[in-house]
């Protein structure tokens, strides 16, 4: 085998924020991955967009199935599986011969599509993964307030989880960030309420690219929000004083 696959952390968005490392190697990259949705762009391949060279040979993995199916459905996790499978054969095919960069948005150990290839690739060919930011770094730095404080605690949640989960973890922490909004804003809007920090909440859509948009939650009138969307509620931990050097 004289190939190898690499997938690259291409940041929140702006790319100017994918790392030295990452830059460097799509611009020489001759065969590029990306996920995307069916008859759609994909992120991954926008935020690229004047990097590639025009020699690169592309290879689009459209997604079998986006909100046809419910998530905890068996057929949406069978149809995934099999297109997870898919992928990692053909691209286990093609790094017998030539450099795959597979593109991910974000940081791709961090709710990254590819870990899903990096499971089924672990062991079958030689593979490197480039860290990224995170898209929710780039959202927290966009409200211009820091995220947490002396020894607030941390927690991420995913929109898809019940409301009542939502809820019990949104109550025993201090800083939050819920990913996986979309049309779960109105169940994240709920357990916020339930919990009385909704008035806290801020939603950021698009963080760090050109149409990015910063609303307190409670002012957002909308029921759905874009994909790349997430909820952060700041910690308000232990702060010294102006002039306190401990």
């Amino acid at each position: 085998m004289s190939g190898r696959i690499i997938c690259a952390g291409l940041g929140p968005g702006d790319p100017e924020l994918i790392s030295v490392r990452a830059d460097r190697l799509i611009r020489r990259a001759r065969h590029v991955a990306y996920f995307r949705k069916a008859g759609r762009t994909g992120q991954a391949r926008r935020i690229v967009e004047g990097m590639l060279s025009p020699e690169v040979v592309e290879y689009p993995m459209e997604y079998p199935v986006t909100t046809e199916l419910p998530v905890e459905s068996l057929a949406y996790r069978e149809a995934l599986a099999r297109f997870y499978d898919d992928w990692a054969s053909r691209l286990i095919d093609l790094a017998h011969t030539r450099e795959i960069v597979v593109l991910c948005e974000g940081d791709p150990f961090f709710y990254g599509s590819f870990m899903h290839l990096h499971a089924r690739l672990q062991g079958r060919v030689e593979m490197e993964v480039i860290p990224g930011i995170t898209g929710m770094t780039g959202c927290w730095n966009a409200t211009g307030i820091p995220i947490t404080w002396g020894d607030d605690v941390l927690t991420v949640l995913t929109g898809t989880m019940p409301e009542d989960d939502l809820a019990r973890h949104m109550r025993s922490t201090d800083a939050l960030v819920v990913m996986k909004t979309g049309r779960n804003l109105p169940k994240i809007r709920r357990a916020l309420a339930a919990t009385g920090r909704l008035n806290e909440a801020w939603l950021i859509e698009h963080g760090t690219m050109p149409n990015q948009r910063v609303t307190a939650l409670s002012d957002a009138c909308e029921n759905e929000c874009a994909y790349f969307a997430i909820v952060i509620v700041h910690g308000h931990g232990r702060r010294p004083e102006s002039g306190d050097a401990s």
